[in-house]
């Protein structure tokens, strides 16, 4: 799984791209239209509905939780289902999280990968490859989905959130579905351990219909993880490539 991916999918991060190298194409000229077209009507948000007593105790109790989280260490599973290729790929490997916005996911299979997130910067590893990619987000912009983990960000602000039906789920299903048309994801649901209001499994859909399934597994939180974890030193040999440094600020 490559940078913009993981952004896209397990952060659901917008994902600044580098410029371009060449000017883009100018429009063609047209003849003016006899009569202006109407404007195309923007698509009317969904109405955000009310959560129930039972769901707004839940989502509450766990916005908590993860307020209280100052560092937390996961291993995790995740199963990539890509809709139009009617196929699923699935990986394994840990997790390790620090406040202030300090991330790490260490892919051990099927091959080892190494992502980290310290503020605004995104390091890629890939040890087969012999290459480390540097990329920038605006952590700003980060969807409540995520930074309600960092205990961060009002999920009950951004989102509809309803219990959902699951036979199979270990916890609580909570449905989240965007209170405003949003471009980067169609849905999010979060299997919530009722006693404990940890998050067991986050499910991420996209706008095509492709589901990014993570279940978190042997959960620890608040055991002092050491922030020198959070550094990538790539062994002699590696190929760099820097493109903070060409993304737009």
């Amino acid at each position: 799984m490559h940078l913009q991916t993981l952004l896209m999918t397990l952060l659901a991060a917008p994902v600044a791209t580098p410029p371009a190298t060449t000017p883009a194409p100018k429009a063609a000229v047209q003849a003016p239209a006899q009569q202006a077209a109407a404007p195309a009507a923007a698509p009317k948000a969904p109405e955000k509905k009310a959560m129930t007593p039972e769901v707004k105790d839940l989502v509450e109790r766990m916005q908590a939780f993860y307020e209280k989280t100052q560092d937390f260490s996961s291993d995790f599973k995740q199963d990539y289902k890509y809709k139009a290729l009617r196929r699923t790929q699935s990986s394994s490997g840990t997790v390790i999280y620090k406040k202030p916005g300090l991330m790490r996911w260490e892919y051990e299979k099927p091959s080892k990968r190494t992502f980290v997130l310290a503020g605004e910067k995104v390091y890629a590893h890939d040890p087969e490859a012999q290459t480390l990619s540097v990329g920038r987000i605006d952590t700003s912009q980060l969807s409540a989905s995520v930074t309600f983990l960092f205990g961060k960000g009002r999920l009950a602000d951004e989102f509809t959130i309803t219990k959902g039906e699951c036979k199979d789920c270990k916890g609580t299903l909570l449905v989240l579905d965007p209170a405003k048309t949003e471009p980067r994801f169609r849905q999010v649901r979060l299997e919530v351990d009722p006693k404990t209001a940890q998050v067991l499994k986050s499910t991420v859909v996209d706008p095509d219909g492709s589901e990014n399934a993570i279940a978190f597994l042997n959960l620890k939180t608040n055991v002092g993880i050491d922030e020198a974890r959070f550094k990538i030193n790539p062994p002699e040999g590696t190929r760099i490539d820097d493109l903070s440094k060409m993304m737009p600020k």
